[in-house]
């Protein structure tokens, strides 16, 4: 099995030895990290979808594209398994379950694995500084032992962290560290020093993902007036909700700027003319609408790297079910009908009112057996209160009627041959037969309605024999059609 450690540098030695005050945070970052708000990632550092392009950390170290690097090796990957004997994890995704990430074979002496300069970020501001680490190894082994440290071009040391020894794990389990460290007045450029600590030899694997820089400021928060901050609505709710933001009193000359994101905070977008402490939202389409408040000083307006955002409030708007009763009904007297209902929605319950001769009004397909014609609704509710109903008509007739004769004579009156009440949920077969034998006409489950033609060509005045087979088991009916010209 290889194992390693990483390049050694005198300086990183001496860095050692400093230490600065920060702080180390693990899975699910808690608030006494930033006592104030964060902004968004000003650098996000999340190794793509694989290839080592931009990424070479520093010579100790070699690209390969093997997915178990040996020692002093490095590779950018989305999963590895099945290396040195299974003495690593197998990995299948990276800290987001959606890119890759970097895998550390450490060399043998200790040393800088990632060096990254920083450039534009916001002059005079606190900023938190984060990575997500994984002990690759699953045995007791050499651990891996990281110091962060952020620094001027002329090595002025801004800030340092050591995370201690990390240990192995049961499962692959990603962990974040981080620090806090204030830029210079100058906005000199800051570089970035992640240096492993632990010798090489028998363990000292990791993987590195997620590096990311995000100004820290004075709190912010955002609030819904009179509610709690994710208020779920209806399409049909026109209310209005007011946004008001609470900014601390430590910033100088505030801006404010309210910004929407409709993919759930992948992607923030300025609300043109939301730039007061309170905003008012007006009814929109259905979608999944989060709100924001961000805030920089005046005099850094032109730097989105100085913004930091408040909390994130949430208006959710739901579409109503769709609901389908589905089609008019003919009730041959004697003979229950099925209804044909359909619902969808989020999670809807559905119920036919009024339940009279359904035997059993919560099933969409319920069979019907009114006495006389009746109309019935299906009404459905979405697991958030949205409603929607569509309704049915069941006619009820005696029997089915089949006229005897028409008249295709294009004067609008008796121009075809229609079957009236002749429900296509009955699954009747239709055909008509000339003197010849020959079928000129065919329905099946359809509604009947021949003009009296076949293949385009009118046929002649006469009679046609026609039979009509159900499959719904009513009885079969036969009998002849004049075609009167």
């Amino acid at each position: 099995m290889a194992r390693g450690s990483l390049f050694v540098n005198p300086i990183v030695l001496l860095r050692i030895l400093i230490t600065f005050t920060a702080l180390n945070f693990v899975t699910g970052l808690s608030a006494q990290l930033c006592n104030g708000s964060l902004g968004d990632p000003v650098v996000n550092i999340t190794f793509g979808t694989g290839g080592s392009t931009g990424y070479t950390p520093t010579n100790a170290y070699t690209y390969t594209n093997s997915t178990c690097p040996n020692d002093g090796f490095y590779t950018i990957t989305n999963s590895t398994s099945g290396c040195f004997d299974n003495h690593w994890h197998t990995v299948t995704k990276d800290h987001t379950g959606n890119g890759s990430f970097m895998l550390i074979n450490a060399s043998f002496a200790p040393g800088d694995f990632f060096v990254s300069t920083v450039t534009n970020l916001c002059p005079n501001t606190t900023y938190q500084f984060a990575a997500w680490i994984m002990n690759v190894l699953n045995f007791s082994g050499i651990e891996p032992n990281i110091t962060f440290t952020i620094e001027t071009t002329d090595s002025t040391i801004l800030g340092q962290y050591s995370t201690g020894d990390i240990p192995p794990l049961p499962q692959p389990t990603w962990k974040q560290y981080g620090l806090f460290f204030t830029t210079p007045p100058d906005n000199a450029q800051i570089v970035l020093h992640i240096t492993n600590n632990a010798p090489g030899g028998n363990g000292n694997d990791l993987a590195l993902d997620d590096i990311t820089f995000r100004p820290c400021g004075p709190p912010i928060t955002a609030t819904i007036q009179n509610n709690p901050d994710t208020v779920n609505i209806c399409i049909d709710n026109n209310s209005n909700y007011t946004f008001t933001g609470n900014v601390s009193p430590d910033f100088s000359k505030p801006v404010y700027q309210w910004q929407i994101s409709t993919d759930k905070g992948l992607n923030w977008q300025d609300i043109a003319g939301a730039n007061s402490l309170s905003y008012l939202r007006t009814p929109a389409a259905p979608g999944f609408y989060w709100y924001r408040l961000s805030v920089v000083e005046q005099n850094s307006t032109a730097m989105l790297s100085c913004r930091v955002a408040s909390n994130v409030v949430v208006i959710n708007v739901h579409d109503n079910p769709v609901v389908n009763a589905g089609p008019d009904r003919i009730l041959i007297a004697g003979t229950p009908v099925t209804l044909q209902g359909s619902v969808t929605g989020e999670s809807p319950v559905y119920y036919w009112s009024p339940p009279s001769y359904l035997d059993n009004d919560s099933l969409l397909t319920p069979s019907a057996s009114p006495p006389a014609d009746f109309n019935y609704t299906l009404f459905a509710t979405s697991v958030y209160g949205c409603k929607n109903n569509d309704g049915v008509i069941v006619k009820v007739v005696a029997g089915i009627f089949v006229p005897n004769a028409f008249t295709p004579n294009g004067d609008g009156k008796n121009d075809t041959w229609h079957i009236p009440f002749l429900d296509p949920l009955l699954e009747a077969s239709v055909n008509v037969y000339n003197r010849f034998g020959q079928i000129v006409y065919h329905a099946d489950s359809e509604t009947v309605n021949w003009d009296g033609n076949f293949k385009g060509l009118p046929q002649p005045a006469g009679a046609y024999v026609y039979t009509i087979k159900f499959k719904s088991g009513y009885p079969d009916l036969k009998g002849t059609v004049l075609i009167i010209r």
